[in-house]
């Protein structure tokens, strides 16, 4: 035989949907969820991870954390079960009072897509409250007169639970003179009345003791009681009279503390102590006593701490008015407080980014906050603002969350970081506002290569240099910051002159100081062309060159350098001859010098430093010319010494000397006949040297005579044939033509070799070689031939003037 069917009670039930956690969406994408109060700490709400489609493991990696405002976290998130669980046990009648249904809102926010979802979770409630009344006894007077169907007020109870929990009636004990009514107000209170069945007796029974039972719905059912003391008092005809049942008063909350907000009106026909009314609250809450204060005398209702709309937007009061002979009437109060603008909005910053990349794209979300007016109405109505010209904008998302968002790209070479003030207002009267600063800065990225302040630098360094000196310095700017920023430099490698250039200079990579490598000389180099990059270190890395003209500066470390006239390397001196007709301003020769220097270094002057005879000549500063300075007397003699200096510019001045040997004479036999009667025969090494130059050139001569001597011999022996051939043949006609060129022919030969032929001097003399243009048009005897050549004169010589054979040859 099948089970019967299960029978579901409506704890199961209500067990069942709320482990079933039941979830529903709304129009607007909000996520519900229902649970019981009271339940243990981890029980479970909702599958959250599914309900917005992650896994449970993306939970934390996607930093999914729940966000509320302004009250403790009920619930929490499992990261293990990707569910939401409740973060403790909560009470339902602590949230929502007598509200239902009981709904707690709160948001999730998916924190790298900066999403909220909107979360709002039912409150069931169960039967964990008793019905209550205030007090455990209550005493209550009635007229022994009184009629039938007198109905006294009795005290109500108060149940915390909603619904079926709820209180639900009452009952009374068993009386034969009283009997229960219960009255159900416009708010759904139940209100129990203690009617009169049967004429009451004083004399009889003056008191009455009742229980009256309060009942609630739940399962299983509460209940609790009070103990009601009837006292029967002697006949007062007429009750007390409020003039109106309901009284109700408009306040704002901003009232100060004891104004007068309400003063109660009420009669008593009787007389007497009868007449004499006095005033209290009945059933009051604990927030009306400690809020209000009742005059028992007057009526008069006043403020004994502030009103908060925010807090309690309305009181609900019942005041009684008893006379002296314990009558009583009853009224409602109701008491409105009305909402001023006196909270300024609330911003709350649930999610920050502290820093952006400038080149992060349009739209990237900055921050994520929430706005909140605890203020009703256009009070209450918010609206926000951020500074115009900034790139960011605001834009509203689910509930009073809203972002803030890039609207462009960010530069962080312009920005570095931004203070973006959000600034919230009401639109209360005065309107009230609260700023809050948002501090973002803009990370940095290798958009900037670095840059030099020129495009081009030329410096300059003397030659002569010490190896490793500073030459120059180069410095570039790098816009970006850290590593983005550090520049580091070198040189473009190529060959100059057969040599890497890094073999010429080296540059320091970080401070970019330029040192020298080797010493310069200006003769060999005089500019040197570099390329200079300078690189950050960001990623990828950006560089820039730039070109640096390095000129070497000549020092004077030349000394001038004579041309002209040359110094042999025999030793011999060299002899310049001016004839004794030259007239003042007569060109003897000409000192031509160089200077492998430059500019001012190059520039050459030219002094007569020493003369035999001082005035007789001079030199030009500029052309190094030796002239006459005036015509030559008979007096001057023969050889005359000059010593000229040729000077540069430079500092500090180099100069070098030469000197030259003039002879006075018109030709060259009579310079020698001058110059050996001149000379003193006191000078044995002179007379030693000058003898073994007469005995080399007369061996000289020996030969070469012997040679001429067999060379007309031949002639002679072949002219003698050639007769001997013209006798015996008798037919020739005539003789051929001799190629003897004669005696003359033979000394002009011989005068033409001697020529060739240098007389050397003593050899610490110098060897000068005379320029053509200085001879005299008659420089030799007629019998010498035309041509003039260089002549070497000894200083010295012991052949006398008788002997001139000895010198011409």
């Amino acid at each position: 035989m099948a089970d019967p069917p299960r029978r579901w009670s409506c704890g199961d039930l209500l067990q069942f949907f709320t482990l079933l956690g039941t979830l529903c969406a709304s129009g607007k994408g909000q996520i519900r969820y229902s649970v019981r109060e009271e339940l243990d700490k981890g029980s479970f709400v909702g599958d959250i991870a599914k309900d917005l489609g992650l896994e449970p493991r993306e939970l934390a990696e996607r930093g999914v954390r729940i966000i509320s405002r302004g009250r403790s976290q009920l619930f929490s998130l499992s990261p293990r079960g990707g569910s939401l669980v409740t973060a403790g046990r909560i009470d339902r009648e602590e949230l929502c009072a007598q509200s239902a249904p009981c709904l707690v809102s709160f948001n999730i926010l998916v924190e790298n897509k900066m999403k909220i979802y909107g979360v709002e979770v039912e409150i069931l409630d169960i039967n964990d409250n008793f019905p209550r009344f205030r007090d455990e006894e209550l005493k209550v007077k009635v007229n022994e007169n009184a009629a039938a169907g007198t109905r006294l007020v009795l005290p109500f109870a108060r149940d915390r639970d909603v619904g079926v929990n709820s209180l639900q009636g009452y009952q009374l004990s068993s009386n034969p003179h009283f009997s229960l009514g219960v009255k159900s107000r416009s708010d759904g209170q139940k209100h129990p009345e203690l009617v009169l069945e049967r004429p009451l007796d004083r004399e009889k029974e003056y008191t009455h003791d009742l229980i009256l039972t309060a009942l609630d719905g739940g399962n299983p059912i509460h209940s609790s009681t009070v103990h009601i003391s009837v006292v029967v008092l002697d006949a007062n005809d007429n009750a007390p009279l409020f003039s109106q049942s309901e009284y109700r008063v408009s306040v704002p909350e901003n009232t100060p503390v004891g104004t007068p907000l309400l003063t109660l009106t009420a009669t008593d026909a009787d007389e007497g102590i009868n007449a004499k009314l006095t005033f209290s609250f009945r059933n009051e809450e604990d927030k009306i006593s400690e809020t209000f204060q009742l005059d028992s005398d007057l009526g008069e209702i006043s403020t004994i701490q502030p009103l908060d709309y925010e807090e309690s937007r309305f009181y609900v009061m019942e005041v009684v008015a008893q006379d002296g002979g314990a009558l009583l009437a009853s009224a409602k109060v109701v008491v409105t407080v009305q909402d001023v603008n006196d909270n300024a909005p609330e911003v709350i910053l649930t999610s920050l980014t502290s820093s952006v990349s400038e080149d992060c794209l349009p739209g990237t979300i900055i921050a994520l906050f929430s706005v909140h007016d605890a203020d009703s109405g256009e009070n209450g109505e918010i609206s926000c603002s951020i500074p115009r010209g900034l790139p960011f904008k605001l834009e509203k998302s689910v509930d009073n969350y809203y972002h803030l968002l890039t609207t462009r790209a960010l530069d962080r070479e312009e920005t570095a970081d931004y203070n973006v003030t959000v600034t919230v207002t009401d639109h209360g009267t005065p309107p009230l506002s609260t700023e809050n600063h948002i501090s973002l800065k803009v990370a940095d990225i290798n958009d900037n290569p670095p840059t030099f302040p020129r495009s081009s630098y030329s410096t300059s360094v003397s030659e002569n240099n010490p190896r490793g000196v500073s030459i120059f310095s180069v410095i570039a700017f790098d816009a970006d910051s850290g590593d983005n920023a550090r520049v580091t430099y070198s040189l473009a490698e190529y060959a100059f002159q057969g040599a890497p250039v890094s073999s010429y200079v080296s540059i320091n990579s970080d401070t970019g100081v330029l040192y020298a490598l080797q010493s310069f000389d200006y003769e060999h180099l005089r500019d040197l062309q570099l390329l200079v990059t300078a690189k950050d270190t960001g990623d990828p890395p950006l560089s820039s060159n730039v070109s640096l003209s390095l000129s070497v500066l000549d020092q004077n470390d030349n000394s001038p350098e004579i041309l002209y006239p040359a110094i042999p390397t025999d030793g011999s001196t060299g002899v310049e001859l001016v004839p004794r007709s030259a007239e003042s301003g007569y060109l003897v020769t000409k000192v031509v010098a160089v200077d492998r220097d430059s500019g001012h270094n190059a520039w050459l002057s030219y002094r007569l430093l020493k003369a035999s005879e001082p005035g007789l000549f001079s030199v030009g500063l500029h052309t190094g010319e030796v002239r006459t300075a005036r015509a030559l007397l008979d007096r001057d003699v023969l050889k005359q010494s000059l010593v000229v200096s040729v000077q540069d510019h430079g500092q500090p001045p180099l100069s070098a000397t030469v000197t030259l040997t003039v002879a006075v004479g018109d030709s060259i036999p009579d310079v020698l006949t001058d110059l050996g009667s001149n000379n003193s025969p006191s000078e044995p090494q002179d007379s030693d040297l000058t003898l073994y130059l007469v005995i080399s050139v007369a061996v000289v001569s020996c030969v070469f005579l012997g040679f001429v001597t067999v060379l007309l011999a031949l002639r002679l022996r072949h002219w003698h044939t050639s007769r001997l051939l013209q006798t015996s043949a008798g037919r020739l006609a005539s003789m051929p033509t001799s190629h003897f060129v004669g005696m003359d022919g033979v000394q002009a030969y011989l005068q033409t070799y001697s020529h060739e032929i240098s007389l050397t001097t003593d050899s610490k003399k110098s060897h000068l070689i005379f320029p053509q243009p200085n001879y005299a048009d008659r420089l030799i005897s007629e019998e010498s031939c035309e041509k003039s050549e260089p002549l070497l004169i000894p200083d010295s010589i012991q052949a006398n003037k008788g002997e001139p054979g000895a010198v011409q040859v």
